[in-house]
Parts: C-alpha cells; sequence; structure tokens
C-alpha cells in the first residue's frame, strides 16, 4: 500500500460540564456584564478524531475515559476508512491509548505524539473553537444536557469540511512518495 492510500487523523479528548469556561461578553460601556459559573460537577468527555485531508471527523461523547471508549472511537475511525485505504490516527500519549488498541482493525494504526506536545495536535484548535462558539458561558441541567450541547457544537463545526481542512491541516503531515 503506497502513501497515496493513507489517511491521517488527529485525535484527542476533552472534557466539557458544568465548571465551564467564560469568555468575555460584548456589554453596554459602563455596565457589568455576567455570565453564569455554576457549582456542579456533571461532565461528559468527547472523543474526537479528524481527518483535514478528506474534511470529515468522527466522535463519540462518553461518561468517562478508558482504553474501550478508545477501542470503540478507532472503531469509528475504521467503518469511516474508505475500502483500499489506511488510516494512521496520531495521538497522545493518555493512559488508555496502549500499544494494543488498533490490533483488531486491519484498516487502522496509531502514532503517539511525544509527551507534552499539545501544539502539535490540531484536535487541541478544535476544542478552543468548540468552547468559543457554542459552549462557554453556558448554563447545562444535567448530563443529557451536556451530552446534548456537545453534540450540537460537534457537529455544528463538521458542516464545513472546508473549516475542518483550514483548521486542522498542517503542512508536516503531508505524505509524499
Amino acid at each position: 500500500m503506497g502513501l497515496d492510500n493513507v489517511d491521517v487523523w488527529f485525535q484527542d479528548e476533552a472534557r466539557f460540564g458544568q465548571q465551564n469556561t467564560t469568555t468575555r461578553l460584548w456589554a453596554k460601556r459602563g455596565s457589568r456584564s455576567r455570565a453564569v459559573k455554576q457549582q456542579q460537577f456533571e461532565y461528559a468527555y468527547l472523543f474526537g478524531s479528524v481527518c483535514p485531508a478528506r474534511g470529515i471527523g468522527e466522535a463519540l461523547v462518553v461518561p468517562r475515559v478508558n482504553k474501550d471508549t478508545m477501542v470503540e472511537h478507532l472503531k469509528q475511525i475504521s467503518t469511516a476508512t474508505e475500502k483500499g485505504r489506511h488510516a494512521v490516527v496520531i495521538m497522545d500519549g493518555a493512559s488508555w491509548h496502549t500499544d494494543d488498541i488498533a490490533e483488531q482493525f486491519s484498516n487502522v494504526s496509531t502514532i503517539k505524539l511525544p509527551p507534552y506536545s499539545p501544539e502539535l495536535n490540531p484536535i487541541e484548535q478544535v476544542w478552543s473553537w468548540l468552547r468559543q462558539h457554542y459552549l462557554a458561558n453556558q448554563s447545562f441541567t444535567d448530563y443529557d444536557d451536556i451530552v446534548a450541547k456537545i453534540c450540537a457544537a460537534w457537529n455544528r463545526f463538521l458542516d464545513s469540511s472546508k473549516r475542518v481542512t483550514k483548521m486542522c491541516s498542517r503542512r508536516w503531515i503531508e505524505l509524499t512518495s
């Protein structure tokens, strides 16, 4: 299989919930803007992956992070990979990113980034984008509300394949024969 048949994916997880991000707000000069800061501790985790070359992504929203969830996420990527192609998933070294997680998939391989190098993983910018555009300054009633809002934000991000490609492409990952 040549490099022409390889799709590079970037993968990571992010936590979203009631202890949410607050951002700047527009307010009338002289007034004091207000933002909700919840005291509860309900969270959900978004396992997300993007393939910048194809402008697509896959995600799972779950209550906790573990190896089984990571395998399910790789299954999504395997299914999204076209027949005759191979997905290389670039990820950090989280404890649930064990060396055997991709063994059951013939069309998926993983590569781990060096420790403490989030700047090498463009999906980190996606988390910032989701927070800035849809999830900051929000109040969540419960876990189901968190999941619904995360899913809506992720789907809005994926609405534009050009946005996915522009935000997540890196010259250093372009494959050449």
